[in-house]
């Protein structure tokens, strides 16, 4: 008779994202009793990310206990539940390689799901705060001084109940409190966190050094001066001889600083081309980033704010109002780019911690990145001006904080 085995699993996040981990744990269903513990520190993700990696590592405990084991899966994160019993799409593009991962643990028809208040998860959270204490001590999580038995020692386990149905997909989760350790303090996060600050862009050097993101805006288009909507799904024209000219005296600017140590661009064709500009003067490659394209403004591409107005007077005013709202013609709402864009934020952030990378992208993306560095509302877009080929840059540090350290800087345009 196969053995039956009951994961619980857990993750959170200070910040969110900000420095995570995750608990995980496997219990014999017949006994109750707990099996293995596992628990690690992730450097700065999502409660989401966190999340799925804690079910990994649940899954891959029990696979390793008994490869024939059924398993019944136990999380209070909707999401996670949702989409891995399939009744949810999973569209984020950080979730789904670790869905897929997590699916190919076990054969499909031996893992279950159920959704339990967090109260009846206690084992696994404690786990995951007890990594996320270690790793700020720099420190390895052990279960040989793990208290999350012992909180899981007079718990009642219940017979498995049937998955709870949901609707849509859930953002990322309100960051948790608590405390996560560290599995492997040679990651690149943690490596990051013991390098010494870069000059000119960067401060606070007890907390190592920041993945810093310099933003660039692109140059002039035709379309810049006559203030009409330009984003990714219009005509993608290219810099005018006053945008080149302003890409060139960007390059020398960053060549001054002396701090960029990558490039990565949007698609458009704006922003290849003023990156080209930098990445000559500095001696780099440019990748090409698609998370930083700018926002597709449907119908209104290529119209003055005017032209909208007096064309689509309705869907203009509830677009002002509701950063859910879309263009006219679909297009993307200020909610979905933001989203979007914290996507990137968080991959470019693991990609590149302790390092100072350009971003060379638009005014939305970059408008958004400040926008979520502040925790302000979304409806501050529009509140900011931004003028082409200006400098913005934000630096995250590895208690989950980040800092605006400049906006809109436009010294080096003038003669």
């Amino acid at each position: 008779m196969a053995r039956e085995f009951i994961v619980e699993a857990d993750g959170g996040s200070r910040g969110n994202p900000g420095p995570a981990g995750y608990g995980a744990v496997v219990i014999d269903a017949a006994t109750g009793e707990t099996l293995t513990e596992a628990a690690e520190y992730l450097g700065v993700v999502t409660n989401n990310v966190a999340e799925y990696r804690g079910l990994l590592a649940g899954l891959r405990a029990a696979h390793d206990l008994d490869p024939s084991a059924t398993v019944h899966v136990r999380m209070d994160s909707k999401l996670v539940v949702e989409q891995m019993s399939g009744r949810w799409k999973i569209k984020h593009p950080d979730m789904k390689p670790l869905a897929a991962e997590a699916a190919r643990v076990l054969p499909a028809a031996q893992v279950t799901y159920e959704w339990i208040p967090r109260e009846q998860n206690k084992h696994a959270d404690r786990l995951a705060n007890e990594a996320m204490d270690a790793g700020k001590r720099g420190e390895q999580w052990s279960a040989a001084v793990s208290m999350a038995e012992l909180d899981a020692g007079a718990k009642e386990r219940t017979a498995p109940a049937a998955p709870r149905k949901g609707r849509g997909e859930l953002r990322d989760q309100p960051p948790r409190t608590g405390t996560v350790t560290t599995a492997d303090r040679t990651t690149a996060d943690t490596r990051a966190a013991s390098r010494v600050a870069t000059p000119g862009w960067s401060s606070a050097p007890d907390l190592g050094a920041p993945a810093t993101f310099v933003l660039l805006r692109h140059g002039e288009t035709p379309l810049t001066p006559q203030k009409r909507f330009s984003g990714s799904g219009g005509t993608d024209p290219e810099l005018s001889p006053v945008g080149r000219e302003q890409a060139q005296r960007a390059a020398e600017a960053l060549a001054r600083r002396g701090t960029i140590e990558t490039i990565l661009a949007s698609p458009l064709t704006r922003t290849r081309q003023t990156a080209a500009a930098v990445a000559e003067r500095l001696g780099l490659d440019v990748t090409i980033e698609e998370g930083i394209k700018e926002t597709d403004f449907g119908d209104w591409e290529g119209l003055t704010f005017g032209e909208v107005r007096e064309r689509y007077p309705d869907d203009l005013t509830t677009w002002l109002a509701d950063p859910s709202a879309h263009p006219t013609g679909g297009g993307e709402s200020f909610a979905e780019t933001a989203e979007r864009i914290a996507a990137t934020r968080d991959k470019l952030i693991a990609a590149y911690a302790g390092r100072t990378v350009l971003l060379v992208t638009h005014v939305t993306p970059i408008k958004t990145f400040v926008q979520l560095a502040l925790g302000a509302p979304l409806q501050s877009l529009f509140r900011m001006e931004l003028s082409a080929a200006s400098l913005s840059a934000v630096a995250y540090y590895a208690d989950g904080n980040a800092s605006v350290r400049l906006f809109n800087e436009t010294s080096h345009l003038r003669p």
